[in-house]
C-alpha cells in the first residue's frame, strides 16, 4: 500500500469511527440520580447502540459545566429559576423523583428503628445535640439503647443539589438554616465527602455517624436509615410507597421550565425529604439537544422499572407528556 493510499484508508476508518459516534452525548452533574442514569444509559445503549455518558460530579459542577458549554447537558437537583435559565441560555426539565435519607451507623440500632423528630434533626445538624443520648433524640427512642458517644455528622464537601434539597427541608423546620448547595455547617464533629457515594462511604466506615444521602445509595450499601417526622407529625419510614405519596404533591408548569421544589410535602403518609432532579440543555445546541431528548424520551417510555427498582419514583405520565410538549415548543425534538 502506498503512503497516499494508507492515508486515505486511515481517513476512511477515522470517518467511519466518527460516524458511529456522531450521536454520542456527554453529561455531568448531580450525583443524586447517578444510579438511575447509569442504568438508563446502559439499557439505552443495549437497545439502540447510541452512547450516552454521564458523570455524577455534583449539581454545582453540572450547572457550571453546561453553562460553560463543556458538556452536552448538565444534571442538577437544584432547579434554576426562569431568569437564571434565560441569562445562561438554558432549557430545563425534570427526569425522576428521589428521596434523601438520614442514614446512620450506631451499634445495635437496626434499619428503621431510630426515630428522628424535626426538632432532633435540627439539633443534630446545628450542633445543639452533640451526643446520641441527648434528650431531644432519646425522648422518641425510649426502646433503644443510644450510646453516650459524640455524633459525627457526615455532609457533602462539594456544591450539591442533595444538600440544597436537604437544607430546604431544614429551613422549613428552622428558618435559621439557610437553603444552600454548600452551607457552613455548625455541628461540632463533621466529616465531609464528595458526592452521595462519598458521604455514604463515610457513614459506613465511621461509628456513631449520621448523614444525608439519596435513597439508592442507602440501598446499595445496606445502610440503616431513620424514620423521619413529617409536617403532619407522623414518623415515616423511607420506602418507595412513602416517596410516591409525597411525589403526588409536586406541581409542574412548563411555562416556568418546570421549576419546583417538592421538599416537606403535605400528607400523613408522605416521606418529608423528597426532591426532583433536572436536566439542563444549552439553547443553541440543536443537534445534541435532539439526541439528549431522544435518550430521555426513551427513558420515560422504558426506564420506569429500573427507576423503581433503585428506589426512585418515575414521573407521572401527564408530566412526561408536558415535557414532550415543552421539547416541541423549544424545537428540541
Amino acid at each position: 500500500m502506498t503512503f497516499k493510499k494508507a492515508i486515505t484508508a486511515a481517513a476512511a476508518v477515522s470517518f467511519a469511527f466518527a460516524a458511529v459516534n456522531a450521536d454520542e452525548i456527554k453529561g455531568r452533574g448531580a450525583s443524586f440520580p447517578g444510579p438511575v442514569y447509569q442504568a438508563w444509559t446502559s439499557e439505552y445503549y443495549n437497545a439502540t447502540k447510541h452512547q450516552v455518558n454521564y458523570t455524577p460530579t455534583g449539581s454545582g459542577d453540572g450547572i457550571s459545566s453546561v453553562s460553560k458549554r463543556m458538556v452536552d447537558f448538565g444534571g442538577s437537583d437544584s432547579p434554576l429559576k426562569s431568569e437564571i435559565l434565560k441569562k445562561s441560555k438554558l432549557y430545563m426539565f425534570p427526569t425522576v423523583i428521589g428521596s434523601i435519607t438520614l442514614s446512620y451507623n450506631i451499634d445495635g440500632v437496626k434499619d428503621g428503628e431510630l426515630k428522628l423528630s424535626r426538632t432532633a434533626i435540627a439539633a443534630i445538624f446545628s450542633g445543639k445535640a452533640s451526643f446520641w443520648d441527648d434528650e431531644v433524640i432519646a425522648k422518641d427512642n425510649k426502646d433503644l439503647k443510644l450510646p453516650h458517644e459524640p455524633i459525627t455528622v457526615a455532609v457533602r464537601a462539594d456544591e450539591s443539589g442533595t444538600t440544597y434539597n436537604f437544607t430546604y427541608f431544614l429551613n422549613k423546620i428552622d428558618p435559621s438554616f439557610k437553603v444552600s448547595k454548600q452551607p457552613a455547617w455548625k455541628a461540632a464533629k463533621l466529616v465531609a465527602g464528595k458526592s452521595n457515594s462519598g458521604v455514604a462511604a463515610n457513614i459506613q466506615q465511621i461509628k456513631n455517624s449520621i448523614g444525608y444521602i439519596e435513597y439508592s445509595y442507602k440501598i446499595k450499601l445496606g445502610l440503616p436509615a431513620a424514620q423521619i417526622e413529617n409536617k403532619e407529625g407522623k414518623f415515616v419510614v423511607p420506602t418507595v410507597e412513602s416517596f410516591q405519596d409525597a411525589a403526588k404533591y409536586a406541581t409542574w408548569t412548563p411555562e416556568n421550565d418546570f421549576y419546583a421544589v417538592i421538599g416537606d410535602p403535605a400528607g400523613e403518609t408522605s416521606y418529608p425529604i423528597v426532591a426532583a432532579t433536572f436536566i439542563l440543555l444549552p439553547q443553541e445546541k440543536a443537534e445534541t439537544n435532539k439526541n439528549a431528548a431522544a435518550f430521555f424520551d426513551w427513558a420515560f417510555a422504558n426506564g420506569d422499572k429500573a427507576a423503581q427498582e433503585l428506589g426512585y419514583v418515575p414521573l407521572p405520565s401527564s408530566t412526561k407528556d408536558q415535557i414532550r410538549t415543552y421539547w416541541e415548543s423549544k424545537k428540541i425534538k
